[in-house]
């Protein structure tokens, strides 16, 4: 009995240590000036996206980048691992680069980062390069290809108009070589649009079915509440973020800005986008966790995406301040990034949700997939004098709700 209530009574002190820790940090969180949360925000995209850019502008990324495969993976992952890496790096990279070079520290950051950019989608594009792309054999580079055009819809003044005659006749050669793999009848839908959407932008040659299909499939899919099915069937994942939702209101961006009778569709997506954007700031809990439910985990707080493109268009519902979503994604990304074994020792991502968790992958995750991650940037896309980086700290919804304050009552939408 004595020996058990010693254990006991060391578990309980552990228990009490680890609020106290948690509890620590959350104070320090709250005491942190919004310019030391952008600071973080910069440093962390940064850390995250140099060695993917400075390998691949040298031509060196297939030498150096490691490829780490989940216990069950389908095959060695390296005919698709560098290009997932790469459109989706620049997918979540590209708000902030859009802002361009300036004097200050963080514009002479973006200026570098900017011409990495550009070489990068050179070499990646140009058949003759050490580091060209796949984009046509198996069905992953379809994806892959699809961040990269969302990446150039997101940054067309830094990252396409710059590029020289032959840089952009190979990526629009590269993204009409990948009509050759036919998506899954799924999210996979809005992978085709999305190539076929950069090239109604940047080239007018677009494959009008491809791009419309799946548009007129998730209007079908649609299931209520800001939530879409994965096809026909509901998914409990973060799918509706990773992809649904962002994609969708890139290319309907896209065609809207090319032809006005896509005003309405615009206006239906961004009003479901608008809300699954309110429910995923209520899955933040206090302490900057929320729930681990379905596949791709691995691609940690890009999770988030959508409510981080939401706050940079500036379209949050009433009931959710900037700086509550800043505050919470800042507490969640710090959560995550500081987990030792995120990083291997050359600074690439680690399979993980939480550290190193190599089993946490499904068999199409490796080292490139988890680059999928930086999608949660976006909002760095607003320049810093924006609200949402100026305004004081301001608790998100689960924390004030578990603290005892007061929050608007939640409504479901059509």
């Amino acid at each position: 009995m004595r020996d058990y209530l010693k254990k006991n009574n060391l578990l309980f002190f552990s228990f009490l240590i680890a609020i106290n820790i948690s509890y620590s940090q959350s104070k320090k969180i709250e005491k942190d000036s919004p310019e030391k949360v952008r600071e973080f925000f910069v440093s962390s995209l940064i850390t995250i996206g140099d060695p993917v850019l400075e390998a691949l502008s040298k031509n060196e990324l297939k030498k150096n980048m490691p490829v780490e495969r989940s216990p069950d993976a389908w095959d060695n992952r390296k005919h698709v691992t560098y290009l997932e890496a790469f459109g989706r790096l620049l997918s979540g990279m590209a708000p902030w680069l859009e802002l361009g070079p300036d004097t200050t520290a963080e514009g002479k950051l973006r200026a570098k980062y900017i011409d990495l950019a550009q070489k990068s989608i050179h070499n990646a594009t140009d058949p003759a390069s050490p580091d060209f792309m796949n984009f046509v054999v198996d069905r992953q580079p379809l994806v892959d290809a699809a961040f990269l055009a969302q990446a150039l819809l997101r940054a067309p003044k830094q990252l396409w108009e710059p590029l020289d005659v032959t840089t952009k006749e190979n990526v629009i050669k590269a993204f009409k070589s990948s009509r050759k793999i036919e998506p899954y009848h799924s999210n996979w839908l809005l992978f085709a649009s999305m190539v076929e959407a950069a090239i109604l932008k940047f080239d007018k040659g677009e494959d009008q079915k491809r791009l419309m299909y799946a548009l007129d499939e998730h209007k079908k899919w649609y299931l209520g509440d800001g939530m879409y099915g994965d096809g026909p069937d509901f998914h409990w994942d973060y799918y509706n973020s990773f992809v649904i939702h962002p994609m969708q209101l890139d290319i309907l961006k896209t065609l809207n800005e090319n032809e006005a009778n896509f005003k309405a569709d615009f206006k239906t997506e961004l009003d479901r986008a608008r809300r699954y954007a309110a429910i995923q700031e209520r899955l933040i809990s206090p302490d900057g966790t929320y729930p681990p439910i379905g596949r791709s985990l691995a691609y940690r707080f890009g999770a988030f995406q959508l409510l981080s493109q939401i706050a940079l268009w500036k379209e949050l519902p009433k009931e959710v301040a900037p700086a509550q979503v800043r505050s919470a994604l800042y507490t969640m990304i710090q959560n995550q990034l500081k987990a030792p074994g995120t990083f291997d020792k050359n600074g690439w991502l680690q399979i993980g949700l939480y550290g190193h968790q190599p089993n946490i992958g499904e068999g199409y995750i490796s080292t490139g997939s988890l680059y999928l991650c930086s999608e949660a940037f976006l909002v760095l896309g607003l320049p810093a004098t924006d609200a949402f980086w100026s305004d004081k700290y301001e608790p998100w919804t689960q924390k004030k709700i578990w603290s005892g304050q007061v929050i608007p009552i939640d409504h479901a939408s059509k």
